[in-house]
């Protein structure tokens, strides 16, 4: 074999397995076939240690491996190393340089042997060698030997560098991944759940109670009540924390793509079907799968994966391979699947199936406690968002928050407070801050009437109240605080009933 092809075999070599010790055992198998060699290693120097090793080596045994460990400047090797130059030497009988550590030329009686060793180098670092024993021959030109080598050292150097550039990224991504779970971990802990009402407390155990087991978990609420909220602190909190959770809203997709979604498909199963695509249970396959909006999917999807829970396999839509899937299943809806069941529109077997353990998530109006602690979490929130110094809601908008009755759940909740942030130029929240359905008599009941009048002496009985909880019931300071005089802001105390006494 022509040097050439030899060093086209070398390259084959090194790039054809992402394991270095595999790629350089078959570097020294290719020069043990094609130079005869008789022996051949590949040592890498430890910087910190300064001490040299045997990385991989051919015609030496594991236990001599172990023996051959140099310091730097030791023998030909640590020369070699040491100083970043090659040598060879035409026979080894001739030299008294070799400390022959590994006792594996102990048996080279009768035969005379050439040496080649050539430095490994990262640019101008030294990182290892390249030696290599063969049969002396009075022929054979020791500096092509080494200028062979030499080359080959240095594709074996490329080689290094750039797996140890991917282990680096590898690593890299692997401790962002880690980071990126823990912060999940923290966020959907279940005590970030916000709420303490004895409704939520009951929720808090059942999520406790079913974590860690392998359950299916039926999320039963109105849209709104945070049921994928649950979800991920089911997960997040389970074994599976480490595997994938995958999510999907099954409202939201077209009968005719869910199956396609859930079990992939393949090239060619249908109209625009232009690659093979894995499905959700494929990519969720020792993780869980959220199944958001369940009561949505039609019959025949409905078949299909009740055979998913029950057998743990599937195919994809087009396919007649029966793919296996560990998947735990956390499903969500808002509908009555009872109902569902009775019209015949949800099978009653697969619902059996999912509601092995349910959770009901209960409406805000039902918790009323906590609407004030949900509103401030969400105040901090959003003020911080938008970088607004917003520190309480007044007496009016907090009555306005207890009399409304929610019917889009903590979703509007938040989504008034946002808005209320958004609106407010002040520390403090008003009632004029909140969305116009909160302000509504028919509706939260909280103003006197829907004629103008009627809003004034709102706002003014609202104003006048934060300005004395400012002055601590001090009359004076309110009037001074709201622009008017003593004797005006007296007058309208008396009018509306305000007793500054309470705000002392």
């Amino acid at each position: 074999m022509d040097q050439t092809t030899l060093l086209y075999e070398i390259s084959q070599a090194l790039n054809r397995h992402t394991d270095l010790k595999k790629s350089l055992y078959n570097v020294l198998d290719l020069l043990s076939s094609s130079m005869n060699m008789v022996r051949g290693m590949i040592t890498i120097l430890n910087p910190l240690r300064e001490e040299i090793s045997i990385e991989v080596a051919h015609g030496i045994p594991k236990s001599a491996m172990i023996k051959g460990v140099y310091k730097l400047g030791e023998g030909v090797t640590g020369q070699v190393i040491q100083n970043g130059e090659p040598v060879s030497i035409a026979k080894i009988s001739e030299s008294e340089q070799f400390l022959n550590r590994t006792g594996t030329r102990k048996g080279d009686a009768g035969r005379e042997l050439s040496f080649f060793c050539v430095p490994v180098k990262n640019e101008q670092q030294v990182i290892g060698a390249l030696s290599v024993d063969k049969p002396y021959d009075s022929s054979y030109s020791l500096m092509e030997g080494e200028k062979f080598l030499s080359v080959v050292a240095a594709m074996i150097a490329t080689k290094a560098v750039h797996l140890e550039r991917i282990q680096r990224e590898k690593e890299k991504l692997e401790a962002e991944n880690e980071r990126l779970r823990m912060e999940l971990e923290k966020k959907y802990r279940i005590k970030n759940i916000v709420g303490n009402s004895n409704k939520m407390r009951e929720v808090y155990q059942m999520i406790s109670q079913v974590a860690r087991s392998n359950a299916t978990v039926l999320i039963r609420g109105e849209s709104g009540t945070g049921k994928e909220l649950v979800a991920n602190a089911i997960h997040y909190n389970s074994h599976r924390t480490s595997q994938p959770f995958i999510k999907i809203n099954c409202a939201a997709l077209p009968a005719n793509l869910i199956e396609s979604e859930l079990f992939g498909h393949e090239k060619g199963a249908f109209t625009g079907a232009l690659h093979q695509k894995p499905g959700k249970f494929e990519l969720a396959n020792k993780g869980t799968l959220f199944l958001d909006e369940i009561g949505s999917i039609t019959t025949e999807v409905q078949a299909k994966l009740l055979r998913v829970l029950q057998e743990k396999e599937f195919e994809r839509v087009g396919g007649n391979r029966s793919i296996q899937a560990d998947v735990r299943i956390i499903a969500a809806t808002n509908k009555n699947l009872e109902q569902a069941v009775t019209d015949n529109v949800f099978r009653s077997d697969l619902y059996y199936r999912i509601n092995v353990f349910p959770i009901y998530m209960p409406p805000l109006r039902e918790r009323k406690t906590d609407i004030l602690v949900l509103a401030d979490y969400f105040l901090e929130k959003y003020a911080r968002e938008n970088g607004k110094e917003i520190i309480r809601f007044s007496t009016p908008a907090i009555d306005m928050f207890m009399a409304y009755h929610w019917p889009g759940n903590v979703r509007e909740l938040e989504n008034c407070i946002e808005r209320a942030v958004l609106l407010c130029e002040d520390k403090v929240i008003y009632g004029y801050h909140l969305p116009p359905t909160l302000q509504t008599a028919s509706e939260s009941e909280t103003l006197p009437s829907q004629t103008l009048e009627g809003a004034v002496e709102k706002l003014e009985r609202e104003m006048i109240i934060e300005a004395l909880k400012h002055t601590r019931g001090n009359i004076s300071g309110a009037a001074k605080m709201l622009g008017s005089t003593i004797r005006k802001i007296s007058y309208k105390i008396e009018k509306y009933g305000i007793n500054p006494r309470a705000y002392h």
